[in-house]
């Protein structure tokens, strides 16, 4: 069997590179590594997403939902927990080998977002010793909040959203080492209308605790100081793990990511890509952005396998 196209990756660039295709009736197969959904369920699926186009509001898991639903619905077909290894030149096709298997498609999107990633660490005192006991890079279920004390690290978007979703059910704060948040006004807002306690300008120097976490000790200024915890949310960004793109054989930019043109036409002909995994002048990384995105790489893919007269 040969595919149309093949789409690396199913978060929301991917899934949405897979509703075009099928719009031009293109076979298209999307694979990922773990599962379908990308950084909105692997890594706050409780999230509040306020500025998706058609929702005032709506929770990152159901929007991810929302899109798999579509995108399979349409004709999309699925393989999930399986890694790309490579994609290889045949006879007017690409192969695209994976751990388990090997396809054959006249095109190919990547879609990865930060690929294979993992939570950046504080690397204080207590970290590596309470991670599971309390210590997470993941905002636990809301149910497993209520009752406990809950500190987050982090200044960013996730961050503050992550605090404000342990602020509903429980007793919070947030602590960042700089003295100003780095995120959109509505979170800063939201921030200064609930009861979050904000601890600013503060270093975390350990995480205390026995079998579990109990506490962690914070320097601010001269003053060092103990704050009581259950559980702590370290939520200081990710480390990604690209080099897949290396031996696939793209050029990428200084800073590692894919490059691409204004068509998102990757450096091997076939291959195109979008959402968090290319970078350019003036990017903006956003779920709408890396949508945008995926409707250009596909309608460029389509162009390159069915070579339209208008083209």
């Amino acid at each position: 069997m040969r595919y149309d196209l093949i789409i690396i990756g199913a978060g929301p660039g991917g899934l949405t590179a897979g509703i075009y295709a099928m719009t031009r009736m293109m076979r298209t197969l999307i694979i990922d590594a773990a599962e379908v959904g990308g950084q909105l369920v692997s890594l706050y699926p409780d999230k509040a997403i306020q500025n998706y186009p058609g929702y005032e509001r709506i929770q990152a898991r159901k929007l991810s939902d929302k899109l798999y639903a579509q995108a399979e619905s349409m004709g999309c077909e699925f393989r999930e927990t399986e890694k790309v290894i490579d994609i290889n030149d045949g006879k007017e096709e690409l192969i695209v080998i994976t751990d388990k298997n090997e396809y054959r498609t006249s095109s190919v999107i990547v879609a990865t977002g930060m690929g294979m990633f993992k939570p950046k660490k504080m690397g204080c005192r207590g970290e590596t010793e309470f991670e599971n006991k309390g210590l997470c890079y993941i905002l636990p279920p809301k149910e497993d909040l209520i009752g406990k004390k809950v500190v987050v690290f982090g200044g960013g978007n996730s961050a503050i959203e992550m605090a404000l979703i342990a602020d509903s059910v429980t007793d919070t704060a947030i602590v960042h080492r700089r003295n100003e948040f780095r995120c959109d006004e509505s979170n800063t807002n939201a921030l200064g209308a609930s009861n979050i306690k904000a601890v600013m300008s503060a270093e975390l120097l350990s995480v205390n605790g026995d079998d579990r976490v109990r506490s962690v000790t914070l320097k601010k200024g001269d003053e060092t100081f103990d704050v009581a915890a259950d559980i702590v949310v370290i939520l200081i960004g990710i480390s990604s793990d690209l080099d897949d793109l290396k031996r696939w054989g793209l050029e990428l930019t200084k800073d590692g990511l894919l490059m691409v043109d204004d068509a998102m036409r990757t450096s091997r002909k076939g291959i195109f890509a979008c959402g968090d995994v290319i970078d350019y002048e003036g990017k903006y990384k956003q779920i709408i952005t890396a949508c945008g995105e995926a409707a250009t790489a596909t309608n460029s893919a389509y162009k390159f396998v069915k070579k339209p007269y208008w083209a």
